[in-house]
């Protein structure tokens, strides 16, 4: 298999999003996004213990045009939306939510978060949605760790752990409308593998913890996302220590972005109407009790 080469190494520097530190690797001032993943925020936090854990977290706020997507690694993540949609998902798991033409949701630590280690590891991924599919109706996909189909490398040091689309002969149950792979890789010291990307899509690693050889570059350390030329059959890694990676390949959708805070469209006219629509509550109400 010719490897693909390195088009870019993107640091995951410290930002702040509404009191919540996270780490950012992408947009970048350099990066606006690498089509069709638009963000990536990865937060390893301890919950508070001075508030309850239904007041902490991510309180309602809406979307439109894309989909926030949210892999727990440590933890747990209870969703609520407008459409009313009521689930908790744990450490392995997800929660795929298709915006459409709009939605309001909250995401707070799980109830019982303190009793079971009282810290969250999430990455959240803003995948962008084809412009025939924008103003669907919006959906919900939650999986917990142990409905994710996986499967091994041949020497039996790295799991895969597929969400979307198929890697490695196996197919992931989330829907998604953008044409995407996704999936959770957790190496162990020198476990190795390959795996074949599609020829169209863009393709990209981020790693959680740890270090990683990748042929043809060399060493990749934490915190760091590799995005790869389009120049080869797939990528070829090796870790060095324990490493946790979140691997991504989509087809671009090579359209026009214009996006507004929680809204992605294609005009700056579908960004006025998305902020009229939710001011007049179109995109429902999520009142939490």
């Amino acid at each position: 298999m010719k490897t693909r080469t390195v088009s870019r190494l993107l640091y995951a520097h410290e930002a702040d999003m509404g009191g919540m530190p996270i780490r950012q690797p992408l947009p970048t001032q350099a990066v606006e996004q690498i089509d069709p993943f638009l963000l990536l925020h990865h937060a390893n936090i301890k919950a508070p213990s001075h508030i309850k854990p239904d007041h902490a977290g991510v309180g309602p706020h809406p979307h439109r045009g894309f989909s926030p997507v949210t892999f727990i690694f440590q933890g747990g993540v209870h969703h609520r939306d407008s459409r009313g949609h009521n689930s908790t998902v744990y450490a392995g798991g997800a929660q795929w939510m298709n915006a459409g033409m709009g939605i309001i949701h909250s995401e707070r630590p799980s109830d019982n978060i303190h009793d079971i280690g009282g810290r969250q590891e999430i990455i959240q991924l803003w995948i962008n949605t084809p412009s025939k599919n924008k103003m669907d109706q919006p959906s919900y996909f939650p999986i917990q760790a142990e409905y994710v189909p996986s499967t091994a490398s041949e020497d039996g040091n790295v799991k895969v752990n597929v969400f979307a689309g198929e890697i490695l002969g196996v197919k992931g149950t989330v829907p998604s409308q953008a044409v995407v792979n996704a999936a959770t890789l957790y190496f162990k010291k020198n476990g190795k593998i390959e795996i074949p990307i599609p020829a169209n899509h863009n393709a990209l690693i981020y790693l959680l913890d740890g270090k990683l050889t990748i042929d043809g570059f060399g060493l990749v350390d934490e915190l760091h996302l590799v995005h790869f030329k389009n120049d080869g059959e797939g990528i070829s890694m090796q870790a060095l220590e324990d490493t946790r990676v979140l691997l991504l390949s989509g087809e671009p959708l090579n359209e026009k972005v214009v996006s507004y805070g929680p809204f992605v469209m294609n005009t700056q006219t579908q960004i006025m109407e998305a902020m009229r629509d939710h001011q007049m509550g179109k995109m429902g109400i999520l009142i939490e009790e």
